[in-house]
């Protein structure tokens, strides 16, 4: 009889208090070990990882903190022996059942690298912007061209092709889906819930600044895989400069020399409609399809920022929003 196979998490985390120590006890009947990297908190995070019984490596300071370099570090801790590693983020908790489902998926599908599954925001009600996430989960099941923080995936896929970008600040997953698939794996969506998401938005500022992140990972995705046939993110980049930055620009230039020409800017309202007509004119559509359109100015500046600091030289540092 086959013997099943050795599974162990990684989990990274900065501050997440009480979110963490849900997120451990979630999978620790289900995992071997459990690998917990902290990248500086000051919340007496690593005391309450090591009395749940996780394995604690505290990043150096001294380097930029990144979601990849916490992800390969607690990689570097896995040996030979581990076939399966889930990757979480210490703001989730598992499902019930998850790890079942998408060890047994690994198992009987030997060329897919990564299974994730449904992911879903814990609090909703909290606030407009934890909807927003919420929506954002809801995407198609079965081939996906890429994962999200939280996935089961296979070890010896992973080291072959070099585990997570650690100079990545975001858009980490699926630049390393990205790679993965080109080396010929696949990564798939099960229709099975997964994990518990704590957003925690409750103000316009910490959208923005996940609505800029996402610009940032979109120009530096592009920059890295925008040729063809992959084409990673150059469609997201070219939005959020066209309806973010070119169209606003170029119709406030042309008032100047006429200003009625203002009248072009109901091109934004006219999109809200017509994205929030796909949703059947919910409030759920209209909240989706406003927020749509306002990000992509933050997606813009993110992207923008991006840019500049490469001409320069410079480096980006983690953007967090909580």
């Amino acid at each position: 009889m086959t013997a099943p196979p050795a599974l162990d998490a990684v989990v990274i985390g900065r501050n997440e208090g009480a979110r963490l120590i849900a997120c451990l006890e979630s999978m620790r009947d289900d995992v071997r070990r459990m690998i917990y990297v902290d990248s500086g908190s000051e919340d007496g995070s690593v005391e309450a990882a090591r009395a749940l019984g996780a394995e604690v490596v505290e990043l150096d300071p001294a380097r930029p903190f990144t979601a990849a370099r916490a992800r390969n570090a607690g990689l570097a801790r896995l040996d030979g022996t581990t076939d399966f590693v889930q990757l979480v983020d210490g703001d989730c908790a598992l499902r019930r059942g998850w790890i079942a489902a998408a060890s047994r998926y690994l198992r009987d599908n030997p060329q897919t690298a990564v299974v994730c599954g449904r992911r879903r925001e814990r609090h909703p009600e909290a606030s407009l912007y934890n909807r927003l996430c919420d929506a954002e989960w809801d995407t198609p099941i079965g081939p996906a061209r890429a994962c999200g923080g939280d996935a089961l995936m296979r070890l010896g896929a992973l080291r072959a092709v070099g585990g997570y970008r650690d100079d990545l600040i975001a858009g980490e997953e699926p630049e390393l889906c990205v790679r993965l698939r080109q080396a010929g794996w696949v990564v798939y969506r099960l229709d099975h819930e997964m994990t518990w998401h704590d957003a925690a938005m409750t103000r316009f500022p910490q959208w923005w600044r996940r609505a800029w992140r996402a610009g940032h990972a979109f120009a530096e995705g592009a920059a890295l895989h925008g040729a063809p046939p992959e084409r990673h993110w150059v469609t997201e980049t070219r939005r959020a400069l066209i309806w973010g930055l070119v169209l606003p620009v170029a119709v406030l230039l042309g008032a100047v020399i006429w200003p009625g020409a203002l009248v072009l800017l109901l091109i934004y309202p006219a999109q809200v409609l017509r994205l929030a007509a796909r949703k059947r004119i919910s409030r759920a559509g209209w909240e989706q399809a406003l927020f749509s359109v306002l990000g992509k100015f933050a997606e813009a500046f993110g992207v923008v920022d991006y840019w500049q600091k490469r001409l320069r030289g410079q480096h980006g540092r983690i953007i967090e929003y909580k």
